[in-house]
Formats: structure tokens, C-alpha cells, sequence
């Protein structure tokens, strides 16, 4: 009984030692965000679940962001061919006024993102764009050298020899 005693003291003691309104000090503010911003609100929200797995949803706030995205179950229940695919997109206004816009889609391939604001990539330059090429051509024609090891053999004779003798040649990775 004594110990009942103890264990129910400490755990009121520990209750009244608590800060009060603990939730509602400065470290956790209910109506700002980062320092004196207000809340913003959420303006408009969907979201619906299907038994499939299949989902979308989409929300809007007061400051113009939007927000939407669907996504379903490829290829379901077949072994090593799932994938999940999930496509949206996403638009806010940046600091500087400018309107950035992302659509993206996720899939057994990545993620593959696509916005104005986006940076892209150097055009190929023309002496590798010409390689490319003549490398899809040689793959075509299946005269393109992939280096796997393929041994020659070839008779050769000695010279100042009366007898033949069986030599194996190796192609060289390069040559000097």
C-alpha cells in the first residue's frame, strides 16, 4: 500500500512540476508561423481513397498556392511489373512575384519534373550528337563492337619451320 502511496505522489508531483499551458507558449504559436506570419488557410480540399488503391486529391490556400495529384497501381499483381504511378502538379508565387508552376509524374521510370522556372540542359554538342547516332546505326545493323571477349584462332607457320604449328590470337583492347 505504502508503495501505491509513492508511486501515485511522484506522478502528481511530476503533473503540477509541468509547464502550464505548455501548448500554447511561444514555442508552439496557434495562430502564426516563423515569427509574426499568420496562418495561411486552406481555402479549398478533396481527397478520395478508392478500394483499388487508386487516389487524387487537391487543396488550395488563401495565398494562391494549388496543389493536386492522382495516382493508381500499375500492372497490379503482377510479379516485378508493379508500379505506382502518381502524377500533379503544384503552383505558389515566388518571393519575387514570379508564378512557378511544376507537373511532374512518378513511375516505374522516376520522377520526372517540368516547370518554366526549371533549368535544362546544354544542347548535345554536334560531334557527340554525330556519335550517338552512328552508335544507334551500328546497333541496328548489329555491327556494333560492344568489347565482350570473343578469341580468334588462326593458323599461322614458322618461319624456317617444317612443321606447322597452331597459334591463338587475341584481339587487342588497343593498339600501339
Amino acid at each position: 500500500m505504502k508503495k501505491i502511496q509513492i508511486i501515485v505522489a511522484v506522478t502528481l508531483s511530476s503533473v503540477w512540476a509541468a509547464p502550464q499551458d505548455y501548448y500554447n507558449s511561444q514555442q508552439y504559436p496557434s495562430h502564426s508561423i516563423a515569427g509574426n506570419k499568420p496562418a495561411i488557410p486552406i481555402v479549398s480540399e478533396t481527397n478520395e481513397m478508392n478500394t483499388d488503391g487508386s487516389f487524387s486529391y487537391s487543396y488550395a490556400t488563401g495565398d494562391g498556392q494549388q496543389v493536386q495529384a492522382q495516382g493508381y497501381l500499375k500492372n497490379p499483381g503482377v510479379k516485378d511489373n508493379e508500379a505506382e504511378v502518381i502524377q500533379g502538379s503544384y503552383s505558389y508565387t515566388a518571393p519575387d512575384g514570379t508564378p512557378i508552376t511544376v507537373t511532374y509524374i512518378a513511375d516505374e521510370l522516376g520522377f520526372r519534373a517540368e516547370g518554366a522556372h526549371l533549368p535544362t540542359p546544354p544542347p548535345i554538342p554536334e560531334a557527340i550528337q554525330r556519335a550517338l547516332e552512328l552508335i544507334a546505326q551500328a546497333q541496328k545493323q548489329g555491327t556494333l563492337d560492344t568489347g565482350e571477349y570473343r578469341p580468334q584462332h588462326q593458323q599461322h607457320q614458322r618461319p624456317n619451320s617444317s612443321h606447322q604449328q597452331r597459334q591463338t590470337h587475341y584481339p587487342r583492347p588497343f593498339s600501339f
